[in-house]
């Protein structure tokens, strides 16, 4: 029996011993382990026009690698981005590097030591890009985790390939997300084609350097939209093409049957401007001017006038500009068109004969300001048409 009892304690012994020793060793692995963090700020670098990401992998509290990525005006209040990113040896709390900007291919070199100050760290030294050298010397800097930097980091150029509907997207409004290098060649593509190119897609920003990656936004003549979709997917370099947000806004959207304003599959503009047109002018009190529609975006333009409310004395006038459009409700074959109308701009001006006075309007220049209650013009259409408006609490069409 004590023979007995001697082997069942060492074959216990034996079993757990490993056991043991495996929770013995655990803290150690985890001290061992690697972790990345970010920093996306670093204060004074390009005038503070700088966009930063610093990517450091720690042991511990022991920095083992370091990533300097740096996004800045390539020419002083240029809208044009260069960008380097210098892989940066560690030597204690120094931080060096050299590398070539992307763009441009200046040298660049890399000299920074970091310290921790309490809950947060201190950078200072300099920066060399080509003959620029910055000072550095940013303190109270917090870092981030990988999870926090990504989720701060997340984008959406909001794309829809096949929307259902025309209700997130704007009929007349595409986008297609190209690489880089070709997007010149894309851009070249384009050139005396029936579209508009918006010269702020044109500016390569930090997110696209990063990715690699530009998002090129056009309007174009809602009936052509699908055909420029369906051309821009097979250029090559081109990742992702659709439908986005454009000019069209719900509140101010109606639908209506089809039948009556359409000649076989084609739109009848005509029509559809006289009527349009004559809405509005009794809405906004005005007489039409002129009615034009856009052969590049499907536009339709009203000029209108009026006399001028301002100082009725002085029989000023009034020009009144309205934007509208026409389009199927949705990609593909339907029996409803959708209409969306902008505000109304007005400008006022003396067109007397003979001498004239000369105005000056401060608040031309403000969006807000050159814009005035268009007196019911959205309800006088849908009325006119037949139409729905749309329901912004029920996303539905009431």
């Amino acid at each position: 029996m004590r023979v007995l009892l001697l082997c069942l304690i060492g074959l216990t012994a034996a079993s757990a011993s490993p056991a043991a020793a495996q929770m013995k060793l655990s803290p150690k692995a985890a001290q061992g382990s690697s972790e990345t963090r970010y920093f996306t700020s670093i204060d004074g670098l390009m005038d503070g026009n700088a966009d930063v990401i610093l990517k450091e992998t720690r042991q511990g509290k022991t920095v083992t690698a370091a990533v300097l990525d740096v996004c800045y005006p390539a020419e002083k209040g240029s809208e044009r981005r260069d960008r380097f990113v210098a892989n940066l040896a560690v030597n204690g709390q120094n931080l060096t590097g050299t590398t070539q900007s992307q763009g441009d291919k200046l040298p660049v070199t890399v000299k920074l030591v970091r310290k921790p100050t309490g809950d947060g760290f201190e950078f200072k030294g300099q920066i060399g890009v080509g003959q620029t050298v910055t000072e550095v010397s940013s303190s109270d800097n917090s870092d981030l985790s990988e999870q926090e930097f990504n989720d701060g980091r997340a984008t959406d150029d909001n794309i829809n390939a096949a929307p259902k509907a025309f209700t997130e997207v704007s009929p007349e409004s595409i986008a297609v997300r190209v690489k880089l290098e070709a997007v010149l060649d894309f851009l070249r593509s384009l050139r005396g084609q029936p579209a508009e190119v918006s010269l702020s897609s044109l500016s390569v920003s930090c997110d696209a350097l990063r990715a690699g990656e530009q998002t090129i936004t056009l309007s174009v003549d809602p009936d052509r939209a699908a055909a420029l979709i369906a051309r821009a997917k097979s250029w090559p370099g081109v990742v992702a093409a659709g439908w986005t947000a454009g000019i069209v806004d719900m509140e101010r959207a109606i639908r209506f049957p089809a039948a009556d304003w359409r000649d076989g599959d084609r739109l009848n503009r005509d029509k559809l401007a006289s009527s349009i047109a004559a809405v509005v002018a009794k809405a906004m009190s005005a007489k039409v001017s002129s009615s034009q529609w856009s052969e590049n975006t499907g536009k339709l333009k009203l000029t209108l006038k009026r006399p001028s409310r301002v100082y009725p004395a002085l029989e000023l006038t009034d020009t009144i500009e309205v934007d509208a459009l026409v389009s199927s409700d949705r990609p593909g074959a339907s029996d409803r068109l959708m209409l969306w109308v902008g505000a109304p701009s007005v400008t006022t001006a003396d067109e007397a004969a003979g001498p004239q006075l000369h105005l000056a309007d401060a608040s031309a220049g403000d969006e807000e300001g050159a814009q005035e209650d268009d007196n019911g013009t959205v309800d006088a259409l849908a009325k006119e048409f037949k139409g729905q408006r749309w329901d912004a609490d029920k996303s539905a069409w009431k």
